[in-house]
């Protein structure tokens, strides 16, 4: 989830959980402000993506998105602000609106599809419910229209509680019509006859009703762009707006249409790709890619580039598709791993 939305949940639910007739609380402004900036804290990883191309892949969402550092980061950022402001509260009202805040965040990060590696450093693997796609502006609104409410009736907690939960309500919503996009594709896995195969369901803007349905059988995926609101297709018109645009791909259910993707292409790339997709320097992708593609193969006299790419990050009407990766062998036979940016160019990730 991008990071405004992060801190306008923090903010939220600071004015939700605030105590009534307390004295001794943090002031109501501050601690608006604070869950704010707390929910926005872990995000401050991207900072490190500097220090290497492959950094924000192995790190971004990672210790302080984690379940297991939240209360040392809550006790460290709480004293502090118990220094900052001397004459509040104690360190702990402080780091018990940060812990809270944190935690939003932690939670606002597992239900997208991206996942977040709540349990590192114990492990690195990244978890994910996949409800909510990852800026989600009815998500965003329903915390704006919370706190444009608070903002009228100040005295009330309501408003924020009531913002809050109409959120948890959307999420619910979401996860139903995610339940409802799995049993299609299971239902077409069966007509099909595809055997062994795992159906998920990934969230597309701009609306909780259009899925990405993927089947994954061995060696390939088939994958469906739907609605589960729409009885017809949209007719485009020529001068469509880009909200528009980018919801006109998803099909009603009886007018579904479904792509294979097989992970290493066809049989004249198979072998190429397996070589590539295998070597050691690649294993950061094989980490990280949940559905990985071959997307495709540049060669030369003087290189051969194998490029893959991970279904996850495919939504239509997007400029362009993100996280590409690739092998490539020079005139000296030795491979080396690169991220593809754009269509041609491409930037070593060691």
């Amino acid at each position: 989830m991008d990071t405004l939305t992060h801190a306008l949940s923090g903010a939220l639910l600071g004015r939700a959980t605030a105590p009534v007739n307390d004295p001794n609380a943090i002031p109501l402004s501050r601690r608006v402000a604070l869950g704010a900036l707390a929910a926005a804290f872990p995000d401050i990883d991207v900072v490190v993506s500097g220090l290497s191309p492959l950094t924000y892949l192995y790190h971004h969402r990672g210790v302080t998105h984690s379940w297991v550092m939240l209360a040392l980061w809550a006790i460290v950022l709480g004293w502090l602000c118990s220094k900052i402001w001397r004459n509040g509260p104690r360190w702990r009202a402080y780091a018990v609106v940060i812990a809270m805040s944190i935690a939003a965040h932690i939670v606002g990060d597992w239900i997208t599809s991206f996942g977040t590696m709540m349990f590192a450093p114990l492990s690195d693997a990244r978890i994910e419910i996949g409800t909510t796609f990852i800026i989600d502006l009815w998500f965003t609104g329903i915390i704006i229209a919370g706190l444009l409410a608070s903002l009228i009736w100040r005295a009330s907690r309501a408003p924020a509680i009531a913002g809050l939960a109409l959120l948890c309500a959307y999420v619910v919503l979401q996860f139903v019509m995610q339940q409802r996009a799995v049993a299609f594709g299971e239902s077409y896995a069966r007509a099909a006859n595809i055997s062994n195969a795992w159906v998920t369901a990934l969230p597309r803007p701009p609306t909780p009703f259009n899925w990405m349905v993927v089947i994954e059988e061995t060696g390939r995926y088939h994958y469906s762009l739907v609605s589960l609101s729409r009885s017809v297709a949209p007719q485009l018109a020529p001068d469509a707006g880009f909200i528009a645009r980018v919801s006109a791909p998803y099909l009603p259910l009886s007018q579904a249409q479904w792509v294979r993707a097989d992970r290493l292409g066809s049989k004249a790339d198979m072998a190429l790709a397996k070589e590539a997709m295998a070597l050691p320097q690649f294993e950061f992708f094989r980490w990280f890619a949940r559905y990985p593609v071959l997307y495709r193969i540049d060669a030369d006299n003087n290189e051969t580039c194998v490029w893959f790419q991970d279904l996850r990050f495919f939504t239509p009407g997007r400029p362009s598709w993100p996280f590409r990766y690739g092998m490539c062998r020079g005139a000296d036979l030795q491979w080396r791993a690169y991220e593809l940016l754009g269509d041609n160019t491409k930037s070593p990730v060691y």
